[in-house]
């Protein structure tokens, strides 16, 4: 997988984790434990997307 198409995968994956945080937020059903987890998720794939754009630029 070619560096351009794993931040394509991560992007994807930020976006769908971006629209399950959104819905966990409308739904008050929700545990905050699961709200934190989406975030965590959210910012690791961000902090991935970073390091590779970083690495490229080298």
């Amino acid at each position: 997988m070619t560096i351009q198409a794993h931040l394509e995968s991560l992007a994807k994956k930020h976006g769908a984790l971006e629209e399950k945080l959104h819905t966990a937020l409308a739904s008050p059903s929700v545990d905050d434990k699961e709200i934190l987890e989406i975030k965590r998720l959210k910012l690791r794939i961000k902090d991935e997307m970073e390091r590779l754009r970083s690495s490229t630029r080298h």
